[in-house]
């Protein structure tokens, strides 16, 4: 019995205790509302770029090889000046191909003798064929031999043109203006013809910067460089912050997409005056979005993220009736889902979900246990003032 006494006198207990709590509910009435911050959802012009990761690169950039053989005994630029073109940079030992054009213009002048000679022997022999008084044969020997001096006249004027043309390989110029490197060679090094690489001349106004889009932009950038205007383009320098002061337009798009990644080059072109660029940079190139423009923007910290979704809270003035009064207004919090667009500063742009004028809460929407809780707002507080992480907000 008295095990049965004990089960009996538990579920009693609960029950007073139940009661209880009943009571002082009912004395307590219901929740106190929630205090929250507010700021107004406002349509201003929302200009922003969207952002690819940019190499520069030298619209002409050019290797210097050697095209004969010897030892550079000359170098007569200073490395990383501006070399204009046909400046002279390198020279290889010239004498061997001096030599050769001296030997060219000798060959030159014995097969122009040696053709002098024959010519001379037709006229004879054709007079004295005239007067019957020389062999048919005799006159063709000295035709033939006429012409064969003059195809070794045409062969000593191609030599000679050969010799010079050796001897001018052997002062090796700027093939572009631009901006020349670090010499591969010395004084003294032993070249080869087309294999050894002596430096590099890049030109470097304009330059080009190539970024890597998709295949679903093309249209888009096809646009563009149909109506770019100066601010379509901007330029980020490698340290992040800086912005060249030049605007961009495209000069190139490849001619068709890498099947493997799906993406495509494109090819944009700024003045480089002052050479501020550099071939081989790296940079961020920004480009104007189709979408800038008068849209709703709200703080960003406004926005919280459910399983990949973006929501908002705004506040609702209702009117609710009451039992002693006859009708009771509140504000309550409704949380709405929205589109983001992109992060401007402190601001988000919002697509859809919320319109102008809308009340949204930036501060104390974590103290919200549901959608429709009453609540009471106050204006934001200004930037670098403690918010709903580092204070309590005041009341009205």
């Amino acid at each position: 019995m008295k095990k049965s006494y004990i089960f009996w006198l538990a579920p009693v207990a609960m029950l007073a205790w139940a009661s209880c709590k009943s009571d002082k509910a009912k004395q307590d009435g219901p929740p106190p509302a929630t205090s929250v911050y507010l700021a107004e959802a406002k349509v201003a012009d929302a200009v922003y770029y969207d952002q690819y990761q940019g190499s520069v690169v030298s619209l002409n950039n050019v290797e210097l090889r050697a095209q004969v053989s010897g030892f550079i005994t000359g170098i007569f630029f200073k490395e990383g000046d501006v070399v204009q073109k046909g400046q002279p940079l390198y020279e290889i030992d010239k004498r061997k191909f001096q030599d050769a054009v001296v030997q060219a213009q000798a060959n030159l002048a014995n097969a122009n003798a040696n053709l002098d000679k024959a010519k001379k022997d037709v006229d004879r022999y054709d007079m004295l064929l005239k007067a019957d008084a020389v062999a048919r044969q005799t006159v063709d020997q000295s035709t033939a031999t006429y012409e064969t001096s003059k195809g070794q006249v045409a062969v000593a004027k191609a030599a000679l043109a050969s010799a010079r043309t050796d001897l001018s390989y052997a002062t090796i110029t700027a093939p572009v203006t631009g901006r020349i490197g670090i010499s591969q060679v010395r004084l003294g090094s032993q070249v080869g013809a087309g294999t050894t690489l002596l430096n590099t001349v890049s030109s470097e106004n304009p330059i080009g910067v190539d970024v890597v889009i998709n295949e679903q932009d093309i249209n888009r950038f096809y646009e563009l460089q149909r109506k770019s205007t100066d601010t379509t383009f901007k330029l980020v320098l490698p340290d992040g912050v800086t912005t060249y002061d030049k605007p961009g337009k495209i000069l190139a798009i490849d001619r068709g997409v890498n099947n493997q990644t799906g993406s495509i080059k494109v090819r944009v072109q700024f003045e480089n005056e002052h050479s501020l660029l550099k071939d081989g940079m790296s940079t961020v190139l920004k480009v104007l979005n189709n979408q800038s423009g008068d849209r709703v923007i709200i703080p960003y910290k406004a926005v919280t993220e459910q399983m990949g979704e973006f929501f908002v809270f705004i506040t609702k003035d209702t009117t609710m009736k009451a039992k002693d009064s006859g009708e009771k207004k509140d504000t309550i919090a409704l949380q709405h889902k929205v589109a983001l667009g992109p992060r401007l500063g402190s601001s988000v742009v919002i697509m859809s979900g919320i319109k102008a004028g809308d009340k949204v809460i930036t501060d104390g929407f974590q103290r919200l246990r549901d959608s429709g809780m009453v609540t009471t707002g106050v204006p934001a507080p200004a930037a670098g003032a403690t918010g709903a992480g580092g204070g309590k907000p005041a009341k009205n």
